[in-house]
């Protein structure tokens, strides 16, 4: 089940908030809010909640258990356990694989191995329940002693799926007691209409337009539609993933719970380094605090500090899918962070205009290595990119950019930090808020419709 569906739209969220808001006390609301978010997950994963359930028993255990230890070695004996067996079902359903085959090919032999499906949102909430134990071993959280709040944690359908990557130290307060003000509702509900009108009028549309002027398993014909074709997949990533972010912090506000911001106008980024501090920022959060850091950070020479970055955008580019491309992806990352660290001094004096241009442009290079997992197809469009003996423009492109003239600007408009402006102004000034929140309702409406219509809703993070 996703956000941009109409099972959802229409029944599974009214019911869900009509049961959950006539249920009187946080635990029958936490009753209501499981169930419902088991139901959401087993929609389309009946057998794959199983797991889900079994790793936040695990953890659970795990943590009690360390909660009553008192030699620091039976801790971090525990420690390693629980880190150990979460990891363990993503690295098998994800890279096993991957790694068997890379093996395979290495070492000239014949392997039968069928890799298993991918159950959706393992690589979120594998993360997430990691925050628990690890806080716990840490000190910052205390042991949560109902496996059912644990379980609301990990599953709450919000951000079970997709993220954002919440932190357990984040909402532990408000696993215990929380509310929901008539302007947190309105609020929250806005968020999620204008997120979901987002997916569906810009991330769809970018995606028509993508096929549109590259139809799928087609090389470039020209530069122009290389360039082209690189930026709309930007952009439609970028919608697709935001806006997924944007419903979920809604219906969390919905529901009581405050989830961090997850995307800050990264397409208006100044360096690579300011790009990571936008794009996904739950998951830089989660590499910096819970794998950079404890491997030293910075605080051990250069050297350690290149060696601490390259695991982690190794890591980072693995867990976006198990294929070369995204280990590509990674070094691409981690090569533009170093230079950007190390020339920051003459960084800064380029004017910003330059700096903005360059980021944007490695973004949209970064993002074509991501795209393609075929190795072959990748070459052919980075050398589409820069020449690669290609005329600088095809009729398909043409085309195209005819067809969606008025759209391209838009999409693009709509990628600026505009909105924080305009959600500050109309706070101030109630008719303002209500014209934003009549704005929020049509877009909603409006999405409804082209749902209704069109056939075409992909959600591309289901991948990862």
């Amino acid at each position: 089940m996703v956000f941009s569906g109409l099972t959802f739209l229409l029944l599974f969220l009214p019911t869900l908030l009509i049961l959950y808001f006539l249920s009187r006390g946080l635990k029958w609301r936490n009753g209501v809010l499981v169930v419902f978010s088991l139901v959401f997950y087993a929609w389309g994963e009946p057998v794959m909640v199983l797991l889900l359930i079994g790793t936040t028993l695990f953890n659970y255990l795990v943590a009690r258990l360390m909660d009553r230890a008192t030699r620091p070695g039976a801790k971090k004996l525990l420690l390693v356990l629980g880190v150990a067996g979460s990891l363990a079902g993503l690295v098998y359903f994800k890279y096993a694989g991957f790694f068997l085959s890379t093996l395979a090919s290495l070492f000239h032999f014949r392997l039968a191995f069928d890799a298993p499906r991918l159950p959706i949102g393992i690589s979120f909430y594998t993360f997430q329940i990691l925050t628990y134990t690890v806080d716990v071993y840490r000190g910052k959280v205390g042991v949560q002693r109902s496996f059912w709040r644990l379980l609301l944690y990990v599953s709450c359908f919000p951000q079970l799926i997709a993220g954002p990557i919440v932190q357990y130290a984040d909402v532990a307060a408000a696993l215990d007691e929380r509310s929901t003000s008539f302007d947190d509702f309105i609020d929250g509900m806005s968020r999620f209409l204008l997120g979901l009108g987002k997916k569906v009028l810009l991330a769809n549309t970018c995606g028509s337009f993508l096929l549109a002027a590259l139809p799928e398993g087609a090389a470039p014909r020209s530069i122009a539609g290389a360039w082209l074709s690189a930026f709309l997949y930007s952009l439609q990533l970028y919608y697709d993933f935001s806006a997924y972010s944007d419903m979920a912090i809604g219906l969390g506000r919905v529901l009581g719970f405050t989830y961090k911001e997850n995307f800050l106008y990264p397409y208006f980024s100044a360096s690579p380094t300011d790009f990571w501090r936008r794009w996904h920022v739950s998951l830089g959060s989660f590499f910096r605090e819970y794998v950079y850091i404890p491997l030293g950070g910075s605080r051990r020479g250069k050297a350690r500090r290149m060696l601490n970055l390259l695991i982690v955008w190794a890591l980072t580019g693995l867990w976006h899918g198990a294929a070369w491309n995204f280990v590509l992806w990674g070094l691409f990352w981690f090569l533009l962070l170093v230079v950007d660290k190390d020339l920051s001094s003459l960084w800064e004096k380029v004017p910003k205009l330059f700096r903005w241009l360059f980021t944007l442009l490695a973004a949209v290079v970064g993002w074509t290595i991501f795209y393609y997992t075929d190795m072959t197809a990748l070459w052919t469009h980075i050398r589409a990119l820069f020449g690669g003996g290609l005329p600088w423009l095809d009729g398909g492109t043409v085309s195209a950019l005819r067809q969606y003239a008025l759209f391209l600007p838009l999409a693009c408009i709509a990628a600026a930090p505009i909105a924080p402006k305009l959600r500050l102004a109309a706070r101030r000034r109630p008719i303002l808020s209500f014209l934003a929140t009549a704005f929020a309702v049509a877009v909603g409406l409006l999405s409804v419709l082209f749902l209704v219509q069109q056939s075409y809703n992909p959600f591309i993070y289901f991948r990862f």
